[in-house]
């Protein structure tokens, strides 16, 4: 795509959308183990999908994927979208595709995904996007990208031409060592259309294996707002990373040099594996929908609710609804990172 003189807009996550993407989880992802329980997260998430807008499902396992929505899909006819796609794994927002408008249109860009760095197998997932493509599901043709390694999760756009990334990510080894930050910049520019980029040097989210990505750790909403994760009353370096990232979005500005209003969320107890390993709970990983917001908790009343109130306050006009995904977190991601939006008219639906 040659973006010299045409307008290039990357929406915010509240744009009015078509559809949001699952892809469903089966016996070859690292979820075999506890199978049944993710499956009901996923079921939980899908229903509240639908109806507020269309369900999209990649899965090599069609007959399993019918099964977990055979309600939903005799309920709502129509609305929910099964394609029949090999995948490694099912975090959706970092292998699908990245929507733009590009003068008017909702064109889907498709950046590598190497599995955060080479870290897992990657190679059915890198495809989902040009196989979806061949089946005619976007308006616009895929514009290819994969000469650059970009995740879904690790970027974040207030709609008004600032993009939110970490440098902890975007600059990590085995992504795109072989470009400066400089580099990465212009490349962020151009294919999304950002005039301003809020670089984060700071604030991680223990366990997390992605290498910091913002979607753990702060988000935009309506009305030059960011919401993030405060330090909670945890004494170590995960606090503190957090205390010095409070800091720099203190002094974050958008692309018109004005500061945001920031929402600070609790960070939830730690929640640790069966080998005592942390587990990245965090509830910033929450996924903004047509009428709705679905938030992850985590089995702690007290602060799941406190999380639900900060988000209801930076989205006042839609339904905050509490979505346990207590099960996501032992492969290491939340709700946020098992979905992707597609903005309205991207779809051929």
């Amino acid at each position: 795509m040659n973006n010299q003189h045409r307008h290039i807009t990357l929406p915010a996550e509240w744009h009015r959308q078509d559809a949001i993407m699952l892809a469903w989880p089966h016996a070859d992802t690292d979820w075999a183990y506890i199978l049944d329980e993710v499956r009901q997260c996923y079921k939980d998430i899908a229903r509240h999908i639908v109806p507020g807008e269309d369900l999209i499902v990649v899965t090599p396992d069609v007959e399993m994927a019918r099964a977990d929505l055979g309600d939903l899909i005799a309920s709502y006819r129509g609305k929910t979208h099964i394609y029949d796609l090999p995948t490694n794994d099912t975090w959706a927002r970092d292998f699908a595709p990245v929507t733009v408008e590009v003068d008017g249109h909702m064109t889907p860009l498709d950046y590598q995904f190497n599995a955060w760095g080479m870290k897992y197998a990657a190679d059915r997932d890198n495809l989902v996007s040009q196989r979806l493509d061949a089946r005619q599901l976007f308006k616009q043709p895929l514009v290819d990208y994969h000469n650059f390694v970009l995740e879904g999760g690790s970027i974040e756009s207030d709609g008004n031409g600032t993009l939110m990334t970490t440098a902890s990510c975007l600059l990590a080894p085995n992504r795109n060592e072989h470009y400066t930050r400089a580099d990465i910049d212009r490349f962020l520019q151009e294919t999304l259309g950002v005039s301003n980029i809020i670089w984060l040097d700071h604030g991680y989210v223990a366990g997390d294996d992605t290498d910091g990505h913002i979607d753990t750790l702060a988000r935009f909403a309506p009305g030059n707002t960011i919401v993030y994760n405060g330090p909670g009353n945890q004494n170590d370096a995960q606090a503190e990373s957090l205390a010095k990232m409070r800091q720099e979005l203190q002094a974050a500005r958008n692309a018109a040099g004005e500061p945001y209003r920031l929402l600070e969320l609790p960070m939830p107890e730690p929640i640790a594996d069966e080998d005592g390993s942390r587990l990245p709970a965090t509830y910033a990983n929450f996924l903004v929908m047509n009428r709705r917001v679905l938030v992850p908790t985590y089995r702690q009343p007290s602060l799941d609710a406190q999380a639900l109130a900060v988000i209801h306050a930076a989205f006042p006009d839609r339904e905050i609804v509490g979505i346990d995904c207590t099960p996501l977190i032992k492969q290491h991601g939340s709700l946020h990172c098992v979905t992707m939006q597609f903005p309205t008219n991207t779809l051929n639906l």
